[in-house]
């Protein structure tokens, strides 16, 4: 095969790939066309165009190989933000199967976690109750982050019906448009919140609808959680 032909990895100095490709195999193009279909409100074929990029993604990895992909590479990184975005999509269908499938996969490539999976992967392991797995990566869940504190909090109620105090606290104190935003009774994605979240500096109140908009369907099917946050906010006055 011709040495400049694509797609194809090409190793780096740092024992590293990056994803060299045109045509389909060109995934800022790609990303950026899923990206304009949803801003669009056309959700379905965003998403299977996102789906689509993935299997091409797939296909480029060998199977009995781990590989590192390098996140400073343009292409490469949109490949590796194209794994997350399809894992969310999978999510927000309620097929955490497919998503925990794409989260580890990625979580493999970019073990530095530059997209932030780490803590939706949490959260399909706390759901499916894959304990193990989750005592495993709950190293990686860093408290200084909103969502691996709500991870974590729901976690511990998931296991024992419980909440756990400390991390309660943490949520209440430091990230408080957090706590506002899971007790609250509605979470509209209206046009005032459109705004501040595409804006180039969100408020934290936008950034803390965008995780509940983003976690809805757990705690559609999980309100027991939600319940046991609201019954704090009331006992806090």
């Amino acid at each position: 095969m011709d040495k400049n032909s694509y797609p194809k990895l090409r190793p780096t100095d740092d024992q590293r790939f990056e994803i060299i490709g045109r045509g389909r195999y060109d995934f800022v193009r790609r990303a950026a066309a899923a990206a304009d279909m949803q801003a669009a409100g056309d959700v379905e074929s965003a998403c299977n165009e996102r789906f689509h990029a993935f299997q091409d993604i797939v296909a480029l990895l060998p199977e009995e190989e781990e590989v590192e992909l390098r996140w400073e590479h343009d292409n490469t990184a949109a490949a590796i933000e194209i794994l997350h975005d399809t894992a969310v999509d999978h999510f927000l269908l309620g097929d955490l199967e497919m998503a925990t499938a794409v989260l580890e996969m990625l979580l493999d490539v970019d073990p530095e976690d530059h997209t932030g999976s780490v803590c939706l992967l949490a959260l399909c392991y706390a759901a499916t109750q894959e304990w193990e797995a989750f005592d495993e990566i709950s190293i990686d869940l860093n408290d200084k982050l909103p969502a691996a504190v709500i991870a974590r909090l729901w976690a511990g109620w998931r296991r024992g019906g419980t909440l756990d105090g400390e991390l309660l606290r943490l949520l209440q104190r430091n990230f408080k448009e957090y706590f506002a935003e899971f007790t609250a009774d509605e979470h509209p994605a209206d046009e005032e919140y459109l705004r501040d979240i595409s804006s180039a500096s969100p408020s934290r109140a936008a950034e803390a609808r965008e995780l509940w908009l983003q976690t809805e369907p757990l705690w559609r099917e999980f309100s027991d959680f939600i319940e046991a946050l609201q019954a704090q906010k009331v006992s806090r006055g």
